[in-house]
């Protein structure tokens, strides 16, 4: 991140993942426990700071979380592009050795990360014992036209953003809208910062623009084992436009321990923040209880 950005205190650590490239990361909870490791995945444009009121409940729940910033995101030094899931699930199991975490994890991707999801689920099956989906993207959404077209509009926003952080218009902003979520003060302040940084928005709208690399990618990755407990979290009361709420719940309806969560009053960012992150924390231990069982 730039220069400017040192100026926000660094919560976590920094890891090696590959010759002269760290990646950042946040662990929170108990230093040992025999209990799995929650992974959280942050969706597009966000970074560890995005889950940090879902790391308190964690917390004082006796788990350990861990969540981390992509490569050229947040703190976390650039990676080689393309950054789709491939890449991106490649760096976690890099993180991951780096830190001598071998598992069992519980899964937990919002948005865009539900693609990412797929596919890092696959490559580390043994190791995943549960999963939470928090209003994730499914990549068989892509086949239902009024969601795909979405996709076009969202990249040219995310290019837009890029170019507006790097001639400086976000800056004055960043107080007003670097945080939608409604995250602890530590994490609000970094949000900020990313929301103004050049180079967190740059490499963002690079993970945007491989959009469809990623859901070729979850497809060929194949669904989640039906076997593992599976929870999805939604915005809402339940009675959001029939094709959407298909997709989202599909991967809790396939599974034998299923579970489908609606938090009414949340919207996509603010389903995170600290008014609303207990319903996230529950699915997590819903998922660890029926993976104990």
């Amino acid at each position: 991140m730039s220069a400017a950005a040192e100026a926000v205190s660094l919560r976590g650590g920094m890891a090696d993942v590959a010759a002269g490239r760290r990646l950042r990361f946040v662990a929170a909870g108990p230093d040992a426990s025999p209990r799995p490791l929650v992974l959280l995945e942050a969706g597009s444009f966000g970074f560890s700071a995005d889950w940090a009121a879902v790391q308190a409940r964690l917390t004082e729940a006796g788990l350990r979380s861990l969540a981390y910033d992509r490569a050229g995101m947040g703190w976390s030094d650039p990676g080689p592009a393309p950054r789709d899931s491939r890449a991106i699930a490649g760096d976690l199991e890099a993180l991951l050795e780096a830190l001598a975490e071998p598992g069992p994890y519980i899964l937990c991707g919002h948005s865009m990360a539900g693609l990412h999801a797929r596919v890092f689920a696959a490559r580390k099956a043994p190791r995943v014992a549960g999963l939470v989906l928090v209003d994730a993207v499914m990549p068989e959404a892509m086949d239902h036209p009024p969601s795909a077209r979405i996709v076009g509009p969202f990249a040219a926003i995310s290019r837009f953003a890029a170019w507006g952080a790097s001639v400086g218009l976000h800056r004055p902003l960043a107080s007003a809208l670097g945080d939608a979520i409604g995250l602890p003060p530590a994490a609000k302040a970094e949000k900020r910062q990313a929301f103004a940084d050049p180079a967190h928005n740059r490499w963002a709208s690079a993970e945007v623009d491989a959009w469809h690399e990623d859901v070729a990618q979850a497809k060929a990755a194949g669904p989640f084992d039906p076997a593992l407990p599976l929870a999805v979290v939604l915005t809402g009361d339940g009675r959001q436009p029939a094709p959407r709420h298909a997709f989202q719940t599909a991967p809790a309806t396939a599974a034998r321990h299923g579970f489908v969560a609606h938090v009414p009053g949340a919207n996509h960012a603010t389903l995170l923040g600290e008014r609303f992150a207990a319903h996230i924390a529950h699915a997590i231990l819903s998922v660890e209880a029926a993976a104990k069982a």
